[in-house]
């Protein structure tokens, strides 16, 4: 039967063949991996990836797709809300099972535009028992995200990522791919969580860049000047620029320096 798609879940579907042996081609699944997949919707990337795999973890919210998906015999269906999974108990449920000997799970999906960017910050509170993750998004949120400082696209989230992955856009999707098309471009993000993260409390990060980039045309001192004197902070840190102008290593630090004594590893508790 066809399926129509549902404007509220924001489903775009992918349909350029193409397009989907270049993303599999870059996810090089193997045999036995333990992966999940956000969104398989028609299963246009599901097929080509189960097929390397073996088996599959799908997360769906729609619940006419997730009937069809539960008919495969290689795939397993989360039928949920991506924002209500608990990754880190799905994670141990599939390496419980594992004969590959894997320590962590990959993620992969088309994500919905329309909260792609709450499904990042989701996953990033289970990052520690995430391997990679490879997502199709608007290719705008993907510039932000992989932007380097002194550019337009450098902001929150490219801080709030980068401090924890390396990430980089492997692959332009134009509109004419998907069914029906979106009106914007998107392309495919590699994120590869850091071996070795920095040591920092989470929350204060992310209220610093919050602050920091509330009016990102002022210069800091009229902005992160004023909270930091709030805290009492009495360190070197140039306020004379702008928070595009930052990189995202001296946001660290300045985290590291305000409260060294509530670090905590990073990925643990977020």
């Amino acid at each position: 039967m066809k399926h129509i798609a549902r404007k509220r879940f924001g489903q775009h579907f992918l349909s350029d063949g193409g397009i989907i042996d270049a993303i599999v081609d870059a996810i090089h699944p193997q045999p036995g991996q333990p992966m999940v997949e956000i969104g398989p919707g028609l299963a246009a990337l599901t097929q080509p990836l189960v097929e390397r795999l073996g088996h599959l973890t799908v997360v769906e919210l729609d619940r006419d797709l997730a009937v069809r998906l539960r008919l495969h015999p290689q795939l397993s269906v989360v039928e949920s809300d991506v924002l209500r999974v608990d990754f880190t108990a799905l994670a141990a449920d599939m390496l419980a099972k594992d004969s590959t000997g894997a320590s962590r799970i990959r993620v992969v999906g088309n994500l919905p535009y329309n909260i792609s960017s709450p499904i990042l910050f989701h996953l990033l509170s289970h990052v520690a028992v995430i391997e990679d993750q490879h997502f199709m998004l608007q290719k705008e949120v993907i510039d932000r995200m992989v932007a380097r400082p002194a550019t337009s696209d450098y902001g929150r989230l490219s801080v709030m990522l980068q401090w924890r992955y390396k990430m980089e856009n492997i692959l332009f999707v134009p509109p004419e791919s998907f069914e029906p098309p979106p009106r914007v471009d998107s392309a495919v993000v590699r994120m590869v969580p850091l071996a070795e993260p920095p040591e920092l409390h989470f929350k204060t990060l992310e209220t610093l860049v919050q602050v920091a980039f509330s009016q990102r045309r002022k210069i800091l001192r009229n902005t992160l000047g004023k909270w930091l004197d709030e805290k009492g902070f009495s360190g070197s840190f140039d306020l004379q620029r702008r928070a595009e102008e930052v990189p995202v290593a001296e946001y660290v630090s300045l985290v590291q320096s305000l409260d060294p004594a509530a670090r905590v590893q990073a990925g643990a508790t977020l």
